[in-house]
């Protein structure tokens, strides 16, 4: 059989979330390190404001580990927006080698898992991760502008205005200590099963984080409940349904140890987001404000993060294709473990 599983040695030493005002007034609001309460952060479209976001939380991640761009080798970025232009333009003013990652809703994981690789085996001394989504420029290029009105299906997820940054380096240096670590990463494979709702992403993505899942399972010999929690990307509520019911179907319980950032970052009851959140910054900002603190205070010593994604574009939805999902995936340790 093919083996998928990388083993790594990184540690994130730093982390920096920035969000708007919806994610703000969400359960992990005060939690996060920077919100405006108009989504604009200063600028005067949408797609500014996202680059701007990802700049943002590029900056608190440095400061929070007393850097500057001088101490990065190389950045992987990458965004929803048409050729990953948000990372591109946010990034703009680092001098450092830039990598644009298009994996979707999946760029956090899959940014992490590149960084890693090179610390872990000695490419780069130190990596800097980066993503981000905003609810008004997502919905211009994937659906219709906001000013449409057009009405959600209860399937359709609330893209998250956020952005989330991490510092990566090698878990035997100076840094590293106390500090959550990745251990192994699995790369995803595109599945696609004739799911061509664009208000249906979770269920899109969740036969790809099955198949991650399986693979990794049957790879490493473990089950759910060897770790303390199993978390995807954004598969919100539809999809988190839906690979519970996959995974019992392949014989494996999934009892209480499944969790999605997209059912974590706003309020069912109290906010109006229909099957949760999605978007790049939903699992960045929600493992960089809530996950990494909760690693590092060893409250949750070994877990599974999925990062899912929809490789959609407006053109393959027009066209009528299905809509391929990808789930990389990541296993971190917290500081105690």
């Amino acid at each position: 059989m093919q083996k998928s599983i990388i083993k790594l040695n990184s540690a994130i030493i730093s982390a920096g979330s920035v969000v708007g005002k919806k994610e703000h007034e969400g359960p992990l609001g005060s939690l996060f390190d920077m919100h405006d309460e108009e989504d604009r952060f200063g600028q005067k479209t949408w797609e500014r404001a996202e680059a701007e976001m990802q700049r943002l939380a590029a900056n608190i991640a440095l400061s929070k580990c007393d850097m500057n761009e001088k101490n990065i080798d190389a950045m992987f970025a990458g965004d929803l927006i048409n050729q990953c232009t948000s990372s591109a333009y946010g990034l703009l003013e680092y001098e450092v080698p830039f990598f644009g990652l298009y994996g979707a809703c999946s760029t956090a994981v899959e940014g992490l898992i590149l960084a890693s690789v090179m610390t872990s085996y000695g490419v780069y001394e130190r990596c800097l991760s980066a993503t981000s989504s905003h609810n008004c420029s997502a919905e211009r290029q994937f659906r219709t502008p906001l000013e449409y009105g057009a009405q959600r299906a209860p399937t359709a997820q609330w893209t998250v205005t956020g952005a989330g940054a991490f510092i990566v380096e090698n878990a035997d240096s100076e840094n590293a200590s106390g500090k959550a670590k990745i251990i192994e990463a699995m790369p995803g494979i595109s599945i696609e099963k004739g799911i061509r709702d664009a208000g249906n992403m979770g269920a899109a993505m969740a036969p790809a984080a099955l198949n991650t899942l399986m693979r990794y399972f049957g790879e490493s010999g473990k089950k759910p409940n060897d770790f303390d929690l199993i978390v995807t990307g954004d598969l919100g509520y539809e999809g988190n349904s839906i690979l519970c019911e996959l995974l019992r179907a392949e014989g494996i319980d999934p009892a209480d140890k499944i969790n999605d950032c997209g059912m974590m970052i706003f309020s069912r009851d109290t906010q109006d987001t229909h099957a949760g959140g999605s978007g790049c910054g939903c699992s960045a900002t929600v493992l960089a404000a809530y996950l990494l603190p909760k690693l590092e205070r060893g409250e949750i010593k070994d877990m599974l993060i999925m990062g899912t994604g929809a490789l959609m574009s407006p053109d393959s939805i027009k066209q009528g294709l299905g809509i391929p999902g990808i789930a990389h995936l990541i296993r971190i340790k917290g500081a105690e473990s």
